[in-house]
């Protein structure tokens, strides 16, 4: 280890001993009893790896100054709907509730409506204030229930008093940034089919002086809400969208926010996202948002909120959790047993081959399946002799490309001979190591909305080599997570999640042959690079989802056998096929990945934050 290291490392020892209190012991003791001590330790050193660029001084440096803050209020807008905040409050301490509602007072968009039912009506404090504010201005309103009808029960009571023709909710103890309601009304304005909006958020310490953990989300992403409540602050929707979903139901309480979103995303007919942080999520010891072990119902009333969305969509899944609490996994059935035709471009590399064919006929359980060898100017005696022997196998088959290498144009070669209904490409330097990995590709991808699905790669080391891939990051397309050990699951989760993602690597994806078909399968200028990219940004230009699957692992040598960018035309080559992205994808490269976020890195792979303008701040190096 560097010196550098070895103090970065007692600094961050330093940090987590700070934090020390018996508090956070007794937490520490929950979890090291959930996970066990070898995931407990990874899961630690993982809390507390130091941010690449801390969020404090960029946060300082994020929010809008007063002078941005004053040119919002005097901004005309063609249309200003009234916006409904909704807030169940039940013993909400005085200084929370101030907090509160002040911070609607502060909003740079006026037409906005507090609706407060209070379930605490043997609190004469909360009336005391609550009658203070309603006083002060007429906006607020204030509905004293006779008992504490429970999370579901208030938030219902709350939803009953708007007026709004768009409605939100807001925890009693959290907290609206100034420009909330000012943003989520420009993407109104911006887009007037939204049903429904959503933005970023982060945590804030009881005191209001420090804010943390920024949550920083993509846009709609179905794949994502089934595995986790993504979307939770703050969002807002339509008010007839909320009639037609029904409100809150008590029997989700501790899950209720993420049972009515998906209802209300069910009856939305389109979903806008606005990438800023506008909601601070107040902790405190008994809040959820530190402490996920303190309610351990809500996980289960979670997979049973995923459940019924299931059901209301007439999808076919199995629900369960995952090591990490609040975060589910859904497994899709195979229907039926339709033909998977795997193509395997090769070019010697007797061994690769041999142990990635080895590989999958020891981890595969389907036995539906096709391998289709495309073989590709071979000289060694010893491949084909392989070849030979593999061709006694009847799900083998071996067919000549006597062209120079073109990945594109040998995948769509070895496409026409295949008979399946669905394509499976494949590298030859992959060996599996999932059992059941293509029964579970195979559920995913024949989901009516689902185009192709990739999987997570492992390079021999037992370190990432792909987990979904983003547009724009090191300037074209990037894999995420890249060395990051496997064992880690990365920014919340993400390296270990299901998701949408824009594209996904072609060393293991699994395509509908319809959806391949329909969009000319791979572009042939693209001989060596993007190829896959550009072939899931064209899915994707059909409405077809790629899906990110991580319970699919392969280990992956990488380009083994084209060798390195060490020449000229080489070089030359890649050049022109990034030209070919930038002319084509224009579009995606300067609005962003939909499936990433604006206020993320594009030089790193990590989910780190990107650095803001004037400020003195300088990422670390990868590692």
């Amino acid at each position: 280890m560097s010196k550098n290291k070895d103090v970065a490392g007692h600094i961050e020892w330093g940090r987590m001993l700070k934090k020390l209190n018996p508090y956070t012991i007794k937490k520490g003791l929950r979890y090291f009893k959930h996970y066990g001590p070898k995931e407990f330790w990874i899961r630690l050193h993982e809390r507390f790896e130091p941010e690449e660029v801390p969020y404090g001084p960029w946060y300082e440096a994020y929010i809008p100054d007063e002078a941005e803050l004053e040119k919002q209020r005097h901004h005309r807008f063609s249309s200003a709907p009234l916006i409904s905040v909704a807030v169940p409050a039940y013993r909400t301490p005085e200084t929370f509730l101030r907090q509160m509602i002040d911070s609607l007072l502060a909003q740079t968009y006026g037409n906005w409506e507090l609706c407060i039912a209070n379930g605490s009506p043997d609190d004469e404090q909360m009336k005391q204030v609550l009658a203070e504010y309603t006083q002060r201005d007429s906006r607020i309103r204030v509905q004293e229930l006779k008992e504490n009808l429970g999370i579901a029960g208030n938030t219902n009571a709350a939803l009953a008093m708007t007026e709004g023709e768009f409605a939100g909710i807001l925890d009693h103890d959290d907290l609206l940034a100034p420009n909330a309601l000012y943003e989520i009304a420009l993407a109104l304005e911006k887009d007037p089919e939204l049903d429904a909006v959503y933005t970023d958020e982060d945590k804030v310490t009881t005191d209001l002086s420090e804010h943390f953990q920024p949550h920083l989300k993509p846009d709609f992403n179905l794949d994502l809400l089934r595995s986790n409540n993504y979307i939770c602050h703050f969002f807002v929707a339509r008010q007839s969208v909320i009639r037609k979903a029904g409100g809150f139901r008590q029997e989700f309480d501790g899950a209720q926010d993420h049972d009515f979103i998906f209802r209300c995303v069910e009856e939305a007919g389109k979903i806008g996202h606005v990438p800023e942080i506008l909601y601070h999520w107040r902790t405190h010891k008994a809040s959820t948002a530190d402490n996920p072990a303190s309610k351990m119902y809500a996980f289960e009333a979670g997979r049973r909120a995923i459940e019924a969305h299931l059901k209301r969509t007439g999808t076919e899944g199995t629900v369960t959790h995952t090591p990490d609490l609040g975060f589910f996994r859904v497994q899709y059935p195979v229907h039926g047993e339709p033909l998977v035709s795997i193509i395997i471009p090769n070019k010697d590399e007797k061994e690769a081959l041999h142990a990635c064919i080895a590989s999958i006929k020891e981890k595969t359980k389907y036995q539906n399946y096709e391998i289709i060898i495309v073989e590709n100017n071979s000289t060694s005696e010893e491949i084909f002799a392989y070849y030979e022997e593999l061709k006694k196998d009847p799900k083998i088959r071996v067919i000549r490309w006597e062209k120079e290498f073109n990945y594109s144009a040998i995948n769509n070669y070895g496409a026409r001979y295949a008979n399946g209904e669905y394509l499976l490409f494949l590298n030859n330097d992959v060996t599996v190591i999932t059992e059941g990995w293509l029964t579970e590709m195979l559920g995913m991808c024949q989901r009516r909305e689902v185009g192709a699905v990739g999987v997570k790669l492992l390079y021999p080391d037992d370190t990432i080599q792909h987990a979904g891939c983003v547009i724009g990051i090191g300037g074209i397309a990037g894999h995420m997570f890249v060395n990051m050990p496997a064992n880690r699951t990365g920014y919340l989760h993400k390296a270990s999640i299901l998701q949408d993602m824009s594209a996904v690597t072609a060393a293991c994806m699994m395509m509908k042959k319809a959806a391949f078909e329909e969009v000319g399968g791979f572009t042939e200028e693209l001989s060596v690079a993007f190829n896959d990219v550009d072939l899931c940004l064209k899915v994707r230009e059909t409405g077809r989802l790629i899906v990110y699957d991580p319970y699919v692992q392969l280990y992956h040598m990488e380009s083994k056998t084209r060798g390195a960018e060490d020449s000229q035309e080489k070089v030359r080559r890649f050049q022109e096929e990034i030209e070919y992205i930038r002319c084509h994808w224009i579009d995606i490269l300067k609005k962003g990945d939909p499936y990433y976020n604006k206020n993320l890195s594009l030089s790193k792979w990590n989910y780190s934050l990107r650095p803001l303008k004037g400020m003195e701040l300088k990422e670390k190096e990868n590692r």
